[in-house]
């Protein structure tokens, strides 16, 4: 997804002279050519987190649209204040591309680790969450997206479903439906809930879009039992789903990852093993709880 990433972001600094891309320190190969072709756009500002999301504010106020791209707990957890004040209160335009998913540097320690940002960032009024799932749905949705005039973080993985789907801004997709329970699955995990649930009959609803999360088709498409299958802390998506289904029966059911430090050392996939978030631990996990 880093590679798609790279080619989308020069694609639009190719077709729109208003963008400009501010890097943390991270990517600066990856973007060799745009320094090249664009030395008045494209800039390394460094480890200065908090800078740069004021930088890129003050560009957005006279009428650039800025891409900041670095590691995912560098922009959220560094620079939130940054985030909440110069973009979520004055509802600036900007794009914040984080990658590392939640743990997909793991051996780098909690540093790199990010399973907050969505719970974080949901807090702030007038910021947009986007988690795509694959290098074709990034680069649709940056294309759809990245001029609309509000605050948007995309939370970006090192690694990516096999399965495609046409997905919208703002819209989520039905995969399947059936009648055991409602099966809630984002971005790049998709993959493992398809295999977990292929011989089960359960709705699966896919988000690429969190923030504006798509109430309307959750609600028509609910079973009692709601499963959510979220690659970041457990509980994060709860109070969407209670918004949208306020006046139903049903009950939540968390697959996440647990609200702790991971200090274990490994590989990202020695890290889902442990969490219980590998695909065969979410399918008997689901299997549990569609036969209670």
């Amino acid at each position: 997804m880093r590679k798609q990433l790279i080619k989308s972001v020069e694609n639009l600094l190719d077709i729109n002279p208003k963008t400009v891309l501010l890097l943390g320190d991270i990517g600066v190969f990856g973007f060799r050519n745009s320094f090249k072709k664009y030395p008045n756009r494209v800039y390394n500002i460094g480890i200065l987190e908090q800078s740069t999301i004021g930088l890129a504010a003050g560009l957005s106020k006279i009428g650039l649209i800025p891409f900041v791209h670095t590691i995912s707990p560098f922009i959220v957890e560094r620079a939130l204040e940054q985030l909440k004040i110069d973009f979520g209160y004055q509802n600036l335009n900007g794009n914040f591309l984080g990658i590392g998913a939640s743990y997909d540097y793991s051996a780098l320690g909690a540093t790199h680790h990010c399973p907050s940002d969505i719970s974080i960032l949901q807090n702030i009024p007038n910021m947009q969450i986007i988690i795509p799932g694959s290098s074709s749905e990034l680069d649709y949705l940056l294309n759809s997206n990245y001029n609309n005039g509000q605050p948007t973080y995309y939370k970006l993985a090192e690694y990516e479903n096999i399965n495609q789907v046409n997905v919208m801004v703002d819209k989520a997709s039905i995969i399947k439906t059936g009648k055991l329970a409602t099966v809630i699955c984002f971005g790049n995990m998709l993959d493992s809930v398809l295999e977990s649930t292929k011989d089960l009959d359960v709705t699966v609803l896919y988000y690429t879009t969190i923030k504006p999360f798509d109430n309307k088709i959750l609600y028509d498409n609910f079973n009692e039992k709601i499963i959510l299958i979220e690659q970041f802390y457990e509980g994060s998506m709860n109070y969407q789903i209670n918004k949208s289904l306020i006046d139903k029966k049903y009950s939540i059911y968390n697959i996440g990852i647990r609200h702790e430090f991971l200090d274990k050392n490994g590989s990202k996939q020695d890290i889902d093993n442990y969490l219980g978030m590998d695909t065969q631990s979410i399918k008997e996990k689901i299997h549990q709880i569609c036969i209670k």
